[in-house]
């Protein structure tokens, strides 16, 4: 059991204040801060913090010893690395829309792109490593966002109610097609429109957008998503994209997964995210970086479905967010701020690495004891069972990132 030290990414979109408040420093940052990384990832990997205050790089230390840290079930299984990655992210202004690959379109890519002697580090490399990418979002603030495609059943009087005449032709062909070979049509076909064609178009959705924005209808969220966006993202056609995709209101503590192929992009809040341990990103829009349309079409999956949104199953004292990857599982601890009796346990299983995001605790193990505060983390290895903690006084809220294979 060793406290991290992780690393900020500072992208235009992040706050200012949610990650520099998290981590008690200077408030507002000098720059924005968009996502606080924790785990070993070569782009960014944490840092043990030895009781000398010595700093090792946890993926070198991994390299070093994958069976002594991830045991040695889980280094076979996991090939010597850490399966997950583990974030805040801080959103101040929408992410670009975006999909992530499946585990075998992830090896192709790269295994091109590498043959192709593009650099690793350019910016118009999609496939950063071979990994592919399915995560999770618990949200920590009120988190908005836009996930999935939604059932036409939904959109077709959505894009009715706008009323703009130029897209009244899209929506009767969405109708006539209401599932995903429709839903494909209609994306391929507004996501390679011409310049010149976007803008004239998205100049009309916004007239459209303003009605309904005013008014108080069943579309009155969808309207202001799109039109926030087109003043964002003047001229762009992830602006048309948006509004075939499902708008999703996460409270504190409530979360949902993206799998494979799952077009989305986020637009505001702070939230904890868990992953398989991969940057791959395919863009579509609503972004000044690298868009590969052709390969985003390659892997997104256009079968509409009603995100589900998840509140936690009991697990011991913990609530844990089940999804169908063995990479990660993410579970929540959260006091009342009364003082307690009875220490928590921490659930044992591979590596894991814990977050605090309010108040502290006291953790304890058969080697000793450590103070964990908002804002900072331990890592915890394969051998490091039987931990407990006891949290604070005040209101205290705890996250524990592992895998999901028990």
């Amino acid at each position: 059991m060793e406290l991290l030290e992780n690393s900020v990414r500072p992208y235009a979109w992040g706050s200012r204040t949610v990650i520099a408040e998290l981590l008690g420093e200077e408030v507002p940052s000098a720059h924005p801060q968009a996502e606080l990384w924790l785990g070993a990832h070569p782009d960014d990997p944490s840092r043990l913090v030895g009781a000398d205050g010595a700093r090792t790089s946890l993926l070198d230390a991994l390299r070093a010893d994958p069976a002594g840290l991830l045991g040695p079930d889980r280094a076979d299984r996991w090939d010597g690395t850490l399966p997950f990655l583990l974030k805040v992210l801080a959103a101040e202004e929408p992410l670009s829309l975006q999909a992530h690959p499946s585990l075998e379109q992830a090896r192709a890519g790269f295994a091109r792109e590498n043959a192709m002697g593009v650099d690793r580090a350019a910016a118009e490399r999609n496939y950063r490593d071979a990994n592919h990418k399915p995560e999770l979002i618990c949200a920590l603030t009120e988190f908005h966002a836009l996930v999935g495609f939604r059932d036409p059943a939904a959109t077709v009087p959505l894009l009715r109610a706008l009323d703009v005449p130029e897209l009244a032709g899209h929506a009767e062909l969405l109708a006539a097609q209401p599932d995903p070979d429709g839903l494909r049509a209609l994306f391929t076909t507004w996501i390679t429109l011409p310049q010149s064609t976007l803008d004239v178009l998205v100049p009309a959705l916004q007239a459209g957008c303003v009605r309904l924005a005013g008014n108080d209808t069943e579309f009155h969220a969808e309207a202001r998503t799109v039109l926030e966006l087109s003043e964002r993202y003047a001229g762009d056609a992830g602006v048309l994209a948006a509004l075939l995709l499902n708008r999703v209101t996460l409270a504190p503590g409530e979360a949902v997964y993206l799998p494979a192929g799952n077009l989305h992009a986020y637009l505001h809040g702070a939230g904890v995210e868990l992953m398989a341990n991969s940057d791959n990103v395919l863009r579509g829009g609503l972004t000044p970086k690298h868009v590969d349309v052709p390969e985003l079409l390659r892997v997104l999956d256009f079968t509409p479905a009603t995100p589900p949104v998840l509140t936690g199953t009991p697990d011991g004292a913990w609530l844990r967010y089940d999804t169908p990857f063995e990479e990660f599982l993410l579970r929540r601890w959260e006091s009342t701020g009364l003082p307690s009796t009875e220490p928590i346990a921490v659930p044992d299983g591979g590596p894991r690495i814990l977050l605090c995001t309010a108040g502290s605790a006291s953790v304890a193990a058969p080697g000793g004891d450590l103070e964990i505060k908002r804002g900072g983390s331990l890592w915890l290895g394969a051998d490091d069972t039987g931990i407990t903690l006891a949290p604070g006084t005040e209101r205290t809220q705890l996250f524990l990132a592992g895998d999901a294979l028990g």
